[in-house]
């Protein structure tokens, strides 16, 4: 159990997706998130960044993909400022091992954080995974997380490997945009929900349920005392939660 500190707050976010092939401004993007960590960075005790904060990421030995020298220079002034800051790995990012930890000062989580927070309970997951039926898309997370075929992805040269996955990431952002990402299923159809559903049967005192992934800014009732929050995205929604120690609220940044 940790407690706030007083007059400060906890905020989390997730899916920025720095880099993708398909921002057709990347510095205004990474800018725009930046003015967000700006104007937060007095009242913050702790941030949460749930996921896909990066389009794709790869640590190479000696090299990390291009760009995104503001964001991880923020994350590491905050981060020195005695701002507590968590990364979750998400579908986008799941290659993210020891450079934010070692140089931001970061704590990366790659698996679902349930934490007690001011007597309150919060289950914290980028969510890719929760509740889904696709054993396609479980059998190619597990491949991704696998030690061999990790080691053999580094040994393609940079250039070729970044520049397969954003052709990757344009062809899924396309087709998740024609299937399912645009939109709310209903509570009977969303997989997170389900998964929150049935968690909170052996789990009743989780409060709050923080979920990325959807790119839907959304708030849904589970009980009188627990609910999900969809934190929505930075391509279109710029949205963000906001817990004051009391209630966790949903918000919008506008610059």
């Amino acid at each position: 159990m940790s407690n706030l500190k007083e007059g400060k707050k906890i905020y989390f976010a997730s899916d920025l997706h720095l880099g993708a092939p398909y921002i057709k401004n990347p510095r205004e993007h990474e800018v725009r998130f930046v003015s967000w960590l700006d104007s937060i960075k007095d009242s913050a005790d702790v941030i949460y960044l749930v996921g896909d904060i990066f389009d794709f990421w790869y640590e190479y030995k000696y090299s990390i993909p291009k760009g995104f020298t503001r964001f991880l220079g923020k994350i590491a002034e905050l981060s020195d400022s005695g701002i507590e800051i968590h990364f979750f790995t998400g579908n986008h990012d799941v290659w993210l091992f020891d450079y934010l930890p070692t140089e931001c000062g970061v704590t990366v989580h790659h698996d679902a954080l349930a934490i007690n927070i001011n007597d309150k309970n919060f289950f914290i997951s980028h969510g890719d995974e929760l509740g889904t039926t696709d054993r396609r898309y479980k059998l190619m997370k597990r491949l991704f997380r696998n030690r061999s075929a990790q080691w053999l992805f580094s040994k393609l040269h940079p250039d070729i490997g970044i520049g397969f996955a954003r052709q990757w990431s344009v062809k899924s952002r396309t087709k998740n945009e024609q299937s399912h990402k645009s939109y709310y299923w209903g509570d009977d159809m969303e997989w997170q929900v389900l998964y929150a559903k049935a968690y909170l049967k052996d789990n009743p005192e989780i409060n709050y349920f923080l979920f990325g992934h959807r790119h839907i800014a959304k708030e849904i009732p589970l009980s009188s005392n627990s609910k999900i929050i969809y934190l929505g995205d930075w391509v279109d929604n710029f949205s963000y939660a906001e817990f004051d120690g009391e209630e966790l609220r949903l918000k919008f940044f506008e610059k």
